[in-house]
């Protein structure tokens, strides 16, 4: 730990921190802003290799102490900072005393998806709250890898980042230049691919015939559009989950939720 503490928000360290909103800063660095104490906890207890520094002001907050053995133990640098400093490179109005950098990683698809049961592709999924929401269920789940395909926002995102509360460090994360790309990989895995979609086969008749307990690669589409025809095409099947009730609908981080635990439990009744 570096005993100075760094007080100046306009030094060239602090602007190249805070430049990481920015997706092509985070591509020319090759790093991502993590913020927070629960994502900075799992960043540091899961993958530490990937920590370049954390920042994190003075106080006595439970997680401070424990931020502060993960860093030392993963031996990572810490450095001290004033809330001045701390505001200037967090993108969030409020900062909760702590950001590290971490280093960007690229898992190919084909090796996320290898010997996977369970895999969650995102295609043309933009908006951060819910691709991390569904990163994040599909860790909950289980799932074995998560893909961004094609125009998908950037996984490095800081809200993405944020909203999976550490679950993009629990698992393989990849990004495919195409949804074919992606399912092409999982296919060679031995994974059935299904596109989750309204004008697919009632949930529960696939449930029934077993579909749900054999490797699934479960794509879900864009959030306003969500799959075209072309994009159904490269799936094995297309099925819709029932509503109920009056709902037009479900949104994509619900209905992600459950159609990926409805498959986790078959598939853990069938072993």
């Amino acid at each position: 730990m570096n005993d100075a503490i760094l007080s100046n928000p306009k030094a060239p360290r602090v602007k190249r921190v805070a430049a990481l909103v920015r997706k092509k800063e985070r591509q020319a660095q090759g790093r991502f802003l993590v913020e927070g104490p629960q994502a900075v906890r799992e960043l540091l207890a899961h993958r530490p290799q990937l920590a370049e520094t954390v920042y994190a002001t003075m106080g006595a907050e439970h997680w401070q102490f424990e931020l502060d053995r993960l860093a030392s133990e993963s031996g990572v640098r810490l450095e001290r900072v004033t809330d001045g400093v701390l505001s200037a490179m967090s993108e969030t109005v409020h900062p909760q005393g702590v950001v590290a950098v971490a280093r960007c990683w690229e898992t190919p698809v084909a090796d996320a998806v290898r010997g996977a049961r369970l895999v969650v592709v995102m295609h043309e999924v933009r908006d951060p709250g819910n691709a991390g929401a569904v990163l994040r269920a599909a860790d909950a789940a289980g799932a074995d890898a998560v893909v961004f395909a094609g125009e998908s926002i950037d996984p490095f995102h800081p809200k993405v980042v944020r909203s999976t509360t550490g679950s993009l460090f629990h698992l393989p994360v990849s990004v495919a230049a195409t949804l074919e790309q992606a399912t092409v990989a999982a296919r060679s895995a031995g994974l059935t691919v299904l596109a989750a979609d309204v004008r697919g086969a009632d949930l529960l008749e696939a449930r029934a015939e077993g579909v749900l307990a054999r490797p699934v690669a479960w794509v879900f589409g864009n959030e306003a559009r969500g799959l075209d025809e072309g994009e159904r095409a490269l799936a094995d099947r297309s099925l819709k989950l029932p509503v109920y009730g009056a709902a037009e609908s479900l949104n994509l981080a619900t209905a992600a939720s459950v159609l990926v635990y409805e498959t986790a439990f078959a598939q853990r009744a069938a072993r």
